[in-house]
């Protein structure tokens, strides 16, 4: 019987990130089980997608994304825009500071398990969600969440780590709602006052926190949520429902699935991307693709 020849092997690496040994680690992990991939090192994830799409045109089949989450996040939307990128298999190696969509696929912040998925995991068709142009693999969010990310972004992810998030979400609380209205597959569904509009790929969020406890990345679904809480005591007990995956029950929560969604702001609001803050908007236009990327899984 004939050995199968290694797939053509490519990684995108984040230099500022951070994972067992490191980079040289993962190089004599890759040389020992015969591979020599192409090799991309970038000082940002916007760099990334340039990146994979040079290794999609010499032919790679397995593409190693070394980062956190808008490391995937980019790499992600590269090869679902990329004609065959979404069959190209894409190894998560979760360097970041959160590992939302490593944590929520059962990927562990271990290198040497997480090159082992890469080779020898299976392999699994994922949905992505897309909104305003860019596909997102975890969430998206305006409102309170994009502005915890920005604040979050300025330097205080490096030198605090996940307490960063703490930090920001304590200064972000007092912020006011403001008008809104969603539209969920062409049908009228919420109208009013919103302080944060969150659209999820997955289950789980940040510290752990099942903010949609259905979600799963290839359901076909996008699930929804509008958050009204103002103030301190309205977040510490919406956020204290949806620590224990309760999130429905709040008086300040209502969630629906959707496959197509349009926002509609009264008033510009920094929205994010799997950890990733963009420009403020006023208007979000998003929707499920299903099957858009396969990535290596335990």
């Amino acid at each position: 019987m004939v050995p199968m020849a290694p797939p053509t092997t490519a990684v995108v690496a984040h230099t500022k990130k951070t994972l067992g040994g490191g980079l040289a680690e993962l190089r004599e992990q890759l040389h020992r089980a015969g591979l020599d991939p192409y090799w991309y090192e970038v000082p940002k994830s916007r760099k990334a997608p340039g990146k994979v799409r040079k290794a999609l045109k010499k032919g790679a089949e397995l593409i190693f994304v070394w980062g956190g989450d808008g490391m995937v996040q980019r790499c992600a939307d590269a090869l679902a825009s990329s004609s065959g990128g979404s069959t190209v298999a894409m190894a998560v190696l979760p360097a970041g500071t959160a590992n939302l969509f490593a944590g929520n696929l059962g990927i562990p912040a271990d290198l040497a398990t997480a090159v082992g998925i890469g080779l020898d995991g299976a392999r699994r068709r994922l949905d992505l969600g897309k909104v305003n142009g860019e596909h997102f693999a975890v969430m998206a969010g305006a409102g309170f969440d994009g502005e915890l990310v920005r604040g979050a972004d300025r330097g205080l992810k490096d030198r605090m780590g996940r307490l960063a998030y703490v930090w920001t979400g304590l200064r972000q609380v007092r912020h006011k709602p403001v008008p809104a209205t969603i539209r969920v597959d062409g049908e009228d569904w919420f109208d009013g006052d919103a302080s944060c509009v969150l659209l999820g790929n997955v289950s789980t969020i940040g510290g752990g926190i099942p903010a949609f406890v259905d979600a799963s990345p290839d359901d076909g679904w996008l699930d929804v949520g509008v958050t009204t809480a103002h103030g301190p005591v309205q977040w510490a007990r919406t956020l204290g429902r949806m620590a224990t995956g309760q999130a429905e029950r709040s008086p300040f929560v209502q969630t629906t699935r959707a496959r197509r969604v349009r926002v509609d702001l009264g008033a510009p609001m920094t929205y994010e991307l799997d950890g990733g803050a963009r420009d403020r908007t006023t208007r979000l236009h998003a929707k499920v693709v299903p099957g858009a990327i396969t990535v290596c899984v335990p």
